[in-house]
């Protein structure tokens, strides 16, 4: 007779993991406890030698699907004979936290919800040990029912069973309920309740109306997404003309009739994440224009709430169509809505009705966006399915830390030891109700991972909120320039811990120099930076009306570059009047709300402007991202023909900067004389790309690196990046990108909190 205690690290909480282990010890003859301590799944298994051995195999090499075992300790025991083998209560030990994501509805549960002899047949709720909601519903760790939000539900007897029993998928399922004992749906300021519930959104749905429908992280808002003047409706209430709504599709077959889905996508759609994937549209689709207008991709996901796939087939009778708006249900600038109070003060206004339920949300999650490149997801959003998994460095800092994350497309990361974990979407901080869920947020995400940051980091500018709110927090402040998190947070996602090239490119970020960056070459590692190059500087005029109208940066680089006949070539190339050009120009004389700027985005603003593609952004990067498009018109390959440059780039004492200006006067001339646009913006691409490959080498013939970093928002430009990694690789470079962590603001937070932690161990 044996006794093991064994240790279990990883995502094992909230997927199925103690009923495994139960039936796994059941089948080998073992008696003995499992249960969950917080930070560890810890296991007593007592048997014969073999037998013991067998579940130390199983929980390596077999362990549920949703789970990620990190590491299997075990130790020899000296205790008394135990009766059988029982899933104890759960206790509550220190240690590395790891919180499971919410999951998308598994294919078993999706065959009960539609089985109507099942007796959770449509219950808008159905879970498993496999699937349902986890960080947003719950309060603190252990994982467990009464530290939920599901704790306000007692099971009935029958759910009860089956949480008892380990023969049933439901084993110590903590969500579990059916329709006699879950929470329920309803039309908010209404009566309706249930299945009547249900039909009037579907109905609403029909007939070309806007609802608003409340699922694991949050509210959407969803229409029609084949009725053009729905889709019209509801961009007009939202006062957002041109950005992308992400659709909701039936199934696969409805997302293959309407996009070109490679296998890798197809289980990336089709995974527990269920995030929203970047799709290119195929032409006779059912889609509407108006869904993504000037666009050819569009965000796709499957449904992954038991509510949403009621919402295409139910026992009313109504056909409903088989392509839905699903958007955030959120005002400009603020958070998506969690609860009836929020949708109804900041969303019922976009709406005809709101379909609710009554299981709390604890913390919000807005959808993931991913788009996909080389052969794996290429992250845009990281949030629900995917938050709040760590990071894991292979050196361990030793402290805790916060970092606060950025401005734009916020999300903050909490650091303990070799952990680092990004938390859910946020979003834009300009708006105080985002910044107040920001700082919930944080207390909350602190709380479930048992987290006691000794200092927080945020960003360089004196004005954004988040430094606010970092300086508010009563901890030491890290300061972290915004473009060396973009490259940290590009390091850490690969692990490497050498010194790089970072290439990162984006559309603004204060520099030490108090000058706006956003087109950087830094010579970096964990402890520090050193600014090596840079695009041309050029003069950002017209203050924050700039970042949403590139004509403005357009017809500033036009008068450096030809002076007094910059108004003549502004007004042939449609850019602006002379009389624009006049005022700009007397602004940018006088240093009149202009300030000196390197920002690689609005350079890409001004150049779409110069080729006649967008004047102005609606939305953030639209300028940018019809650029793409326009070159993709002429070719996606990164060495398709075009004529090279001989000036990349001009030396300095400290380092390099990139012939942009050159690089535009050439662009302008080829306008004019009558060059065909698509080809133009993709030779900007493949011109950009030569420059940033000869800045790089340039440095490493310097400096001895030879590994090159690329992040920033511009980086998510996959024509760019393409490009850029190709060369730089035929040049013997070892390039690391993004996967996982946004290039974008999103994944700053991360770099943020690596330096914070190293400085933290610096000090100690």
């Amino acid at each position: 007779m044996k006794t093991e205690i064994i240790r279990v690290y990883g995502i094992v909480q909230g997927v199925g993991f103690r009923p495994f282990v139960s039936r796994e010890a059941d089948r080998l003859s073992l008696a003995g406890t499992v249960s969950n301590k917080g930070s560890y799944v810890e296991i007593h298994a007592q048997g014969d030698e073999k037998a013991v051995d067998g579940l130390l195999k199983a929980l390596k090499g077999n362990a549920p699907e949703r789970s990620e075992v990190l590491d299997v300790i075990s130790a020899h025991a000296d205790e008394p004979p135990y009766a059988g083998f029982e899933i104890i209560e759960s206790e509550k030990e220190q240690g590395d936290i790891f919180v499971s994501p919410d999951i998308g509805i598994c294919d078993k549960c999706k065959a009960e919800l539609f089985d109507s002899s099942d007796r959770r047949y449509l219950h808008p709720f159905i879970n498993c040990t496999q699937c349902g909601p986890r960080l947003t519903i719950l309060d603190s760790m252990p994982y467990d029912r009464v530290r939920t939000s599901m704790n306000e539900f007692p099971m009935c007897e029958s759910c009860a069973k089956e949480y008892e029993n380990p023969e049933t998928r439901r084993y110590d399922a903590q969500p579990v309920c059916c329709n006699d004992c879950g929470p329920e749906v309803y039309l908010i300021g209404t009566d309706i309740k249930g299945k009547a519930a249900i039909t009037a959104a579907r109905k609403a749905i029909k007939e070309g109306k806007i609802i608003a429908v409340k699922g694991i992280g949050g509210f959407h808002l969803c229409c029609s997404a084949s009725d053009e003047q729905a889709v019209k409706r509801l961009r007009k209430l939202k006062n957002r003309p041109m950005k992308p709504f992400a659709v909701m599709l039936k199934d696969m077959e409805t997302a293959k009739r309407e996009c070109a889905i490679s296998p890798e996508q197809e289980t990336l759609l089709c995974g527990w994440q269920k995030p929203i994937v970047l799709l290119k549209k195929k032409k006779g689709g059912k889609l509407c224009e108006s869904v993504a207008p000037d666009n050819p991709n569009v965000g796709v996901m499957l449904p992954y709430a038991p509510v949403q796939l009621l919402l295409f087939n139910y026992d009313d009778g109504i056909k409903t169509p088989d392509c839905l708006v699903m958007t955030s249900g959120n005002a400009s600038g603020a958070p998506i809505c969690r609860s009836d109070e929020d949708a109804v003060k900041e969303i019922s206004h976009f709406c005809d009705l709101m379909l609710s339920h009554n299981r709390k949300i604890r913390l919000r999650a807005d959808d993931t966006v991913t788009d996909f490149w080389g052969g794996r997801p290429y992250m845009i959003r990281r949030s629900r399915g995917f938050a709040p998994l760590p990071i894991m460095l292979s050196e361990n800092f030793g402290g805790q830390v916060l970092a606060i994350g950025g401005e734009l497309k916020n999300s903050f990361c909490i650091g303990k030891k070799n952990l680092f974990y990004p938390s859910p979407y946020v979003g834009d901080m300009a708006d105080i109700r985002t910044v107040n869920a920001l700082k919930e947020s944080v207390g909350r995400m602190c709380e479930l991972l048992e987290a006691a940051p000794a200092a927080v980091a945020c960003d360089l500018h004196p004005k954004y909120n988040t430094v606010t709110a970092a300086e508010e927090m009563g901890l030491p402040v890290i300061k972290v320039q915004h473009h060396f998190a973009h490259i940290l947070s590009c390091i850490a996602e690969n692990d490497y811990s050498g010194k790089v090239i970072g290439v990162s490119f984006d559309g603004t970020g204060y520099g030490e120099d108090g000058t706006i960056w956003g087109g950087e070459l830094l010579l970096c590692d964990y402890s520090g930076y050193e600014r090596l190059g840079s695009i041309r500087p050029f003069i950002q005029a017209g203050g924050d009306l700039s970042a949403k109208e590139g004509w403005r940066i357009a017809a500033s680089i036009i008068g450096e570059i030809f002076g007094e006949q910059g108004g003549d070539i502004c007004e042939k190339l449609s850019v602006c009047d002379k009389k624009n050009f006049k005022v700009l120009s007397a602004m940018t004389d006088r240093r009149i709300n202009s300030v000196i700027s390197t920002s690689a985005g609005r350079l890409f603003d001004g150049v779409s402007a110069i080729l006649g593609i967008r004047k102005a952004s609606t939305f953030e990067g639209e300028a940018s991202m019809t650029l793409q498009f326009e070159a993709q018109k002429y070719s996606e390959e990164p060495f398709a023909d075009y004529e090279p440059m001989e000036k990349l780039t001009a030396q300095k004492e400290t380092g390099v900067t990139l012939c942009t200006h050159a690089l535009v006067k050439r662009l302008c001339e080829n306008r004019l004389s009558g060059r065909d646009t698509p080809q133009l913006a993709y030779e900007f691409h493949a011109l950009l790309s030569d420059m940033i490959t000869a800045a790089c080498d340039k440095i490493r013939s310097d400096s001895g690196v030879s590994v090159c970093a690329l992040s920033g928002g511009v980086f998510q430009n996959k024509l760019l990046l393409k490009m850029t990694v190709a060369r730089l690789e035929k040049q013997g470079f070892k390039v690391l990108t993004h996967s996982l962590i946004p290039p974008n603001d999103g994944g700053i937070a991360l770099g943020q909190a690596v330096y914070a932690a190293k400085i933290l161990e610096r000090n100690n």
